[in-house]
């Protein structure tokens, strides 16, 4: 069942039992219009989200539950074209150096397609991009040929994505809203070149155009940065790194896992936010719910390690992960017995509940990781 490599994962490690778990999860709580719920019990997740919704669902095709995910690809076509009127008043805008105001397409919306009437931080642009990634991988996997409504989708998200990439948007954390974003930039840039062959368009001038000034950023301190601006970074201070930078290789592929800058970004990841022995901190300074490890970012640390051939160090990440299930076999968001601020963690408690249990995307990356660990 897994192919034995030297240096690779124990035989003995049942990674069957725990994907299957994974999956029972994802395809127990898909909306009947194809929508992933970040968390169907945290009341702030119980909506449908491009970005979580991408990852679940290439995770659910790399297990072979292809239906599955072309039912979420579908619910997103079907949402992009429902507010197609706001992402066209958006590339308008966006072209005529015109403040965007209320048009844009939103990073989430309830499970049937209707925008939330609240406040929440919606202007993001990164999981339009991993959605044309995500589209992309499916397409590739299961030769499905896009209908013509599809396509248009794509052609109008391609053209949104190209019109905005230089505005600055929340990040995938939902923070920072004044910031270009380097994880953001690369699921843009990624999302571009994955939609090349699938609608016409000239998007992968874009998309290198975008690679080549994460390059240039990257240049000025050797290793990739959370923000995405020259210069930025004051001589001295901590190195502005995210978790998340390990999406610029992997999945993205705007560089090779085993290229200088990269390597230097994990480098200072594993100084700063892994734990040893424990999981991985969004960044230095987190306050959110204290600032806990995170299960998906310690999955996909781990992914990026299975990928490089360095086997145990990202099966100890799979086992930390695999060990955060509850009794019921959900995963958390985020464990907090190690919180970098403990004092913050009542007021989110107060505010929303405990952590979000379970969390979509955190099965999903963990189901990544195992295919990865048993396939690769």
């Amino acid at each position: 069942m897994k192919v034995e490599q030297p240096g690779s994962p124990s035989s003995s490690h049942d990674y069957t039992n725990l994907c299957a778990r994974d999956v029972q999860v994802i395809l127990a709580y898909q909306h009947p219009t194809g929508a992933y719920p970040a968390s169907p019990t945290f009341a702030p997740y119980r909506y449908g989200w491009f970005r979580d919704g991408a990852f679940i669902a290439y995770a659910i095709d790399l297990v072979g539950h292809h239906e599955s995910a072309r039912r979420f690809h579908g619910w997103a076509v079907d949402v992009i074209l429902r507010h197609k009127g706001k992402a066209l008043r958006a590339i308008d805008k966006a072209r005529r150096g015109v403040p965007l105001g209320e048009d844009f397409l939103h990073a989430r919306y309830t499970l049937t397609g209707e925008e939330v009437g609240d406040d929440w931080p919606n202007f993001q642009l990164d999981g339009l991009g991993t959605w044309l990634w995500a589209l992309q991988e499916h397409v590739t996997r299961t030769n499905f040929v896009l209908p013509p409504r599809w396509e248009e989708a794509v052609t109008i998200t391609c053209e949104y994505l190209a019109a905005l990439w230089q505005t600055p948007c929340y990040d995938l954390w939902e923070e920072d809203k004044e910031h270009l974003h380097t994880y953001t930039l690369s699921a843009i840039a990624a999302g571009l070149l994955a939609a090349t062959p699938l609608s016409p368009g000239t998007w992968e001038d874009t998309a290198h155009q975008i690679r080549s000034y994460l390059l240039q950023v990257a240049s000025q301190t050797g290793h990739f940065t959370k923000y995405a601006a020259l210069a930025q970074t004051p001589s001295g201070s901590v190195p502005n790194v995210d978790a998340s930078l390990v999406g610029v290789a992997v999945p993205y592929a705007l560089t090779e896992p085993d290229t200088p800058l990269m390597e230097q970004t994990v480098s200072l990841i594993e100084r700063l936010l892994h734990r040893p022995g424990g999981g991985v901190y969004r960044y230095v300074g987190d306050r959110y719910y204290g600032g806990g490890e995170w299960t998906l970012l310690a999955a996909w640390l781990g992914w990026y390690y299975a990928l490089s051939g360095e086997w145990e160090r990202a099966r100890e990440l799979e086992a930390w992960v695999a060990a955060q299930a509850d009794d019921s076999g959900f995963l958390p968001e985020q464990v907090t017995t190690h919180a970098q601020h403990p004092a913050a963690i009542a007021a989110w408690e107060r505010r929303w509940g405990p952590v979000a249990r379970p969390l979509l995307w955190a099965h999903a990356m963990h189901l990544i990781l195992c295919h990865t660990l048993r396939s690769t």
